[in-house]
């Protein structure tokens, strides 16, 4: 989703500090001891398996039980735009053991629902942004477009024909489909599925022709040929996909959406375990596999403050839930 151009800035500049290695105070914080006597810590994933934010705890998983020295496990319960997983952490104590790792849903569904049994600005302290990462428009192979001008040509023939798939109601893919919408000027299908690993099952299985997927999801079957990406909604081509347009590039100026996942630990946390938290995340993502694996499918590291960021992006999406009237149905 495209910023006004101030809090675009802003957030290019926070992003900006993880190529130039930036030095953040919390990620030098140092503890000593176990958590909790030792406990695994759980991090509670708000998506199934197979998608772009179980990559990224699974990606983590590992290098933060090192730089613990206790087991971290992953769970995924996905449901309601990610309020199931929300509602479970918000609940557990606050003694480390139990994290949530989302991707958009925590800066939306506060415009998205009307009610919750927990306020999204009170439940959750921020631990960290682990990673931007642009979404690709990709298609089923058997597609006829081959070009995003081509998909404009057959949604503008016949309006409301063409359908695009997306991991939920409110989902960084369902408003990337919207803002599609809205800048080009076409009407589409929304199919919304219950996580990425769905959507693009059943893209790749041509029962819907479209989707705005995260390119580290859908990188191997990119590779592989189970999908064929038409553009890319960064403003600069990917590393992962350079022969890829931008959305500007095939002729929709304006389409920008990153995606993003935040690991965040329920309300009440002490400050001291808090900072060894996220300098563990820290740590894990500096890791010389974390970091290229990151930079290989296509996505940036984010090191900056994440509250500042998290609070523009909830500003952002709720501006645009409110325009395109979007609801969770």
């Amino acid at each position: 989703m495209t910023a006004p151009r101030p809090l675009r800035r802003a957030l290019l500049m926070a992003g900006a500090a993880t190529l130039g290695g930036a030095d953040v105070p919390w990620a030098r914080a140092q503890g000593s001891g176990s958590i909790a006597g030792g406990k695994p810590i759980t991090i509670v994933v708000t998506y199934p398996a197979g998608g772009g934010a179980d990559l990224m705890a699974r990606l983590i998983a590992p290098p933060m039980a090192k730089a613990l020295g206790q087991p971290v496990v992953v769970e995924n319960k996905p449901g309601a735009s990610g309020t199931v997983a929300a509602g479970q952490v918000a609940r557990a104590a606050p003694d480390g053991t139990t994290l949530m790792l989302d991707a958009s849903n925590f800066a939306v569904n506060p415009a998205l629902f009307d009610k919750l049994p927990f306020d999204y600005d009170k439940a959750f302290v921020p631990l960290a942004v682990l990673a931007q990462y642009p979404n690709v428009l990709v298609c089923t192979p058997g597609f006829e477009a081959r070009s995003v001008a081509d998909v404009l040509k057959l949604a503008r023939a016949k309006p409301g024909a063409l359908a695009y798939a997306s991991s939920g109601n409110g989902s960084a893919q369902h408003l990337a489909g919207a803002l599609f919408e809205q800048l080009a000027k076409v009407e589409l299908t929304h199919v919304p599925y219950r996580g990425g690993g769905p959507a693009m099952n059943d893209v790749m299985g041509g029962q819907v022709p479209l989707f705005f997927a995260n390119v580290a999801s859908s990188l191997g079957h990119i590779q592989g040929g189970r999908l064929r990406p038409l553009a890319v909604t960064a403003p600069f081509r990917s590393r992962a996909l350079p022969e890829v347009p931008t959305m500007a590039e095939a002729g929709v100026p304006g389409h920008e959406v990153l995606e993003w996942n935040p690991v965040l630990a329920p309300t009440g946390i002490a400050p001291a375990l808090r900072d060894r938290l996220r300098a563990a995340i820290a740590q894990a993502m500096a890791d010389p596999e974390v970091l290229g694996r990151v930079r290989a499918l296509g996505g940036d590291v984010f090191r900056g403050d994440p509250a500042p960021f998290l609070a523009a992006q909830r500003a952002l999406w709720a501006r645009v839930v409110k325009e395109r009237r979007i609801t969770r149905e």
